[in-house]
């Protein structure tokens, strides 16, 4: 595939808002995990919250789209100078020429958990304050965003539970290669809420510390929120060293399960293989891995022995940073492209904060601290509930 600029890209967690904060966290092995204390919940896990979403005032134009998720979102389009950068693509290319697409799993759901919470006792209807079409409606984050920026291009929300925000590159991808926009946002967002918490808990999922991805003690999973944003472009005629760009994209469905991967990994090892074919490289030319790696038995099992049937005995350094950020859900995949574009920019490989005994059985070269080595090339992995599985290729030019 004809490879794409990340011309500017920025994410938001419970490690910080913007790449510094985010930078920082990553190089001191910190975690944003805490006890969960979300709104009513009773439950023994930990989760990854971004504090300062509760004080975003969203644009009074934009009102409609008031919930906690577009908070988020318009929290994290303000960092790093991501709002500067689109303005000034959508006067380069035209609003028309820009598109955005975006992944989220709950979308606002926790705005439609509240006004149940407010039904009329009489008649049962929802408070007249709840707006469906700005909250809960997957489509209502990219609909957000579009409006933010005021594009007028396609648009369009990937909702394929934890691969969402990966989907979204490939989905860009084919417009531009259509010749439709010449530039788009990609990314995810999405935020806490009772729906997920209670949800994986009902799975048996949620584990009751610190999730520790690839350990041998892994319980579950320990859910976060995140918004991260990344401005795709075509490539210029000339490119600085050190840019980043998406090389390549493999996408692929289990069809085996709703909540349970294949046992032996055919679609990852199919997302991968193909992500490696799109982006003409061979696997010993992938210098790290941004594993899913979300700390379930199963999940972390499946993801070793796809990773051992395409890497084989290249002793590939991996890590997840689910440790540190939470599972973000449909955000996961936007966030750890851009923590894989981190890692290729700034020059070292994460660890994976949490793990502290990695599982003997898993054949991967874990990453328990970082590595100050700088990656050429990067596999970011999203592997979803349904089997729905994509891997990004990143790469830092010469």
């Amino acid at each position: 595939m004809q490879a794409l600029l990340l011309s500017h890209f920025t994410a938001t967690s419970c490690i910080g808002a913007g790449l510094d904060a985010t930078l920082a966290s990553l190089r001191a092995e910190r975690s944003g995990l805490k006890p969960c204390d979300f709104d009513s919940t009773d439950l023994a896990t930990w989760i990854g919250e971004v504090s300062e979403v509760d004080g975003q005032l969203l644009r009074p134009d934009l009102r409609a789209f008031d919930c906690r998720n577009n908070r988020l979102a318009q929290l994290g389009l303000r960092q790093d100078g991501f709002e500067t950068a689109v303005l000034a693509a959508a006067s380069r290319y035209g609003k028309r020429r820009i598109g955005v697409f975006l992944g989220t799993s709950t979308s606002g759901i926790l705005e439609t958990e509240l006004a149940y919470r407010a039904l009329d006792p009489v008649s049962g209807a929802l408070p007249a304050s709840f707006v469906y079409a700005g909250s809960h409606n997957p489509f209502s984050v990219t609909a957000f965003v579009r409006g933010y920026f005021g594009l007028e291009g396609p648009a369009m929300t990937v909702s394929s539970a934890c691969s969402s925000s990966a989907k979204v590159f490939a989905s860009a991808r084919r417009m531009m290669a259509a010749g439709l926009i010449d530039a788009a946002i990609v990314g995810g967002v999405d935020s806490l809420c009772l729906t997920t918490l209670y949800g994986f808990n009902s799975l048996d999922l949620l584990s009751r510390q610190p999730c520790q991805p690839f350990d041998a003690g892994r319980r579950g999973i320990s859910i976060g929120e995140g918004a991260a944003f990344v401005l795709l472009e075509k490539l210029p005629d000339s490119l600085d060293a050190g840019a980043i760009v998406l090389r390549g994209i493999g996408e692929s469905s289990d069809a085996h399960h709703m909540s349970t991967p294949h046992p032996e990994g055919r679609g990852a090892i199919s997302a991968m293989e193909q992500a490696l074919a799109s982006a003409g490289l061979q696997p010993g030319q992938i210098d790290y891995i941004n594993l899913h790696g979300t700390a379930t038995p199963s999940n972390d099992t499946v993801e070793g022995k796809a990773v051992a049937a395409v890497f084989g005995d290249h002793a590939l350094p991996c890590s997840s940073t689910k440790g540190e950020t939470g599972h973000t859900l449909g955000a996961a995949g936007g966030l750890e492209a851009v923590i894989s574009a981190l890692a290729l920019q700034q020059g070292f490989m994460p660890g994976g904060v949490q793990t502290q005994t990695v599982d003997p059985a898993l054949p991967v070269d874990y990453l328990l601290h970082n590595r100050d080595e700088a990656p050429q090339h990067v596999l970011s992995n999203s592997f979803g509930f349904g089997g729905t599985n994509c891997s990004l290729v990143l790469g830092r030019t010469t």
